[in-house]
């Protein structure tokens, strides 16, 4: 019959590995380094890839904006012969594109700075960039507000 050994409970060192007692644990190689923090990392690129996400909705938006500048005027020209004032919907729309790259710029600096502090150990969020991010669409919607209000 097989013998079972006991394992008593302060030998726990014999349970979690898997070597035998006299030899040392194989070294782990660097580059395959596994985060004790997973779940961490995991956040931080759902979030990551949410700014990605918004920054994406933004160009988009501010090119839908510059598109329908130009529809309008197109029409205005085919119904009077005559050039139309240059509406605002370039400027805003390229602004818009312009915020929506910047948007993903700082979303990949803060993601960096977020993997290597959770790496650390040293993790504290920032608010400043979502204040930031809240003031700016905030006047984004006034100033697109304003523009409705005096073009129609």
């Amino acid at each position: 019959m097989a013998q079972q050994e006991e394992i008593d409970g302060s030998d726990t060192e014999n349970v979690k590995s898997s070597t035998p007692v006299g030899e040392a644990p194989p070294a782990r190689s660097s580059r395959f380094l596994i985060s004790m923090k997973v779940t961490d990392h995991l956040a931080n690129e759902r979030t990551f890839l949410a700014w990605i996400r918004t920054g994406l909705a933004i160009i988009g938006f501010g090119f839908i904006v510059e598109r329908f500048g130009l529809l309008l005027r197109e029409i205005g020209i085919k119904i009077t012969n005559a050039p139309l004032p240059s509406h605002y919907s370039s400027l805003v729309g390229i602004t818009l594109t312009i915020l929506g790259i910047v948007v993903m710029v700082v979303a990949l600096l803060n993601f960096l700075q977020n993997r290597r502090a959770i790496d650390k150990e040293e993790f504290h969020p920032h608010r400043g960039f979502a204040i930031f991010m809240t003031i700016v669409t905030c006047l984004i919607g006034a100033i697109l507000a304003v523009y409705l209000y005096f073009t129609t």
